[in-house]
């Protein structure tokens, strides 16, 4: 299959953020399907963590406890979740706080996996910031986003950005004619020859 044709779906949680004592859970999470170039939201729901979410989590997403206090839990979207990556290349920026949050659901085996991150390492090795935001500032990708109400730091809006900043990439390092594998194992060695000067 190839790169083009790769039936992509992004995930996103935002979290309760870290404290002393306390697991990190998350408190939203969105999956957002990529078709013809445009953005499918399959999944966009608050969570309802098991405990307070930390007032510096607050002032990243702007998530109260008053939006929380009926949402569902995790593992109570289990079904949608599932058909919302089942089948699927999934795609997420920094892709380790996907997976461990995912975690919640064992055997699943959800993947192959590319991480936007990654790739944008890859592709750009100098930029200045690879965070989410600031890499899609910096390619100018931000007017390519259409999504009501978009913002960062929410998980449907950081999902589509991380698809619209894949879509790029895939142009950008002329990929779209290779084969899907390659975007799950990107060369970093102009990365990390940039960080040692």
């Amino acid at each position: 299959m190839k790169a083009s044709e790769a039936p992509f779906a992004a995930i996103d949680f935002e979290s309760a953020g870290t404290a002393p004592g306390l697991t990190d859970e998350p408190v939203q999470v969105a999956i957002v399907h990529w078709q013809s170039e445009s953005p499918f939201v399959a999944l966009n729901s608050h969570l309802c963590p098991s405990r307070p979410v930390t007032w510096a989590a607050q002032q990243v997403h702007g998530i109260s406890a008053d939006q929380l206090t009926h949402a569902p839990r995790l593992i109570d979207l289990w079904p949608r979740v599932r058909s919302g990556l089942e089948g699927r290349w999934v795609v997420a920026h920094g892709a380790a706080t996907e997976k461990r949050f995912l975690r919640v659901f064992p055997l699943h085996r959800f993947g192959p996996w590319m991480d936007t991150l990654t790739l944008t390492r890859a592709v750009y090795p100098s930029l200045p910031s690879y965070a989410l935001g600031d890499a899609v500032t910096a390619l100018g990708l931000l007017d390519q986003i259409k999504f009501p109400g978009f913002r960062w730091h929410d998980a449907a809006s950081d999902a589509i950005a991380s698809l619209v900043l894949l879509s790029h990439l895939i142009k950008a390092a002329d990929l779209a004619n290779e084969p899907a594998e390659i975007l799950t194992r990107p060369n970093l060695g102009a990365y990390f020859a940039s960080r040692r000067k």
